[in-house]
């Protein structure tokens, strides 16, 4: 198939899915790396209830509030960024 039809098929919202080879995509910026981090014992409490009442693991409470945080040092710090650009 030619771009050109591919792009049309995707513009038109059409299931291109079957066209793509998705045995080596990869997605960037997203590989998983472990770390330790202590908190005290109060912060712990204080995950595991907020954990209990969205009824998700403790470590997708971190993740999330985490990814939010920087989020929002990066939109706060973008104008900056954008001057080497």
């Amino acid at each position: 198939m030619k771009a050109k039809e591919f792009d049309k098929k995707f513009d038109q919202g059409e299931d291109i899915s079957s066209y793509l080879d998705f045995s080596r995509a990869r997605r960037p910026e997203q590989a998983q790396k472990r770390v330790n981090v202590d908190f005290p014992l109060w912060m712990i409490h204080a995950l595991d209830k907020e954990a209990k009442r969205l009824g998700v693991p403790r470590q997708s409470i971190i993740k999330v509030w985490v990814a939010q945080r920087l989020e929002k040092s990066n939109a706060r710090n973008a104008p900056e960024n954008m001057h080497g650009v």
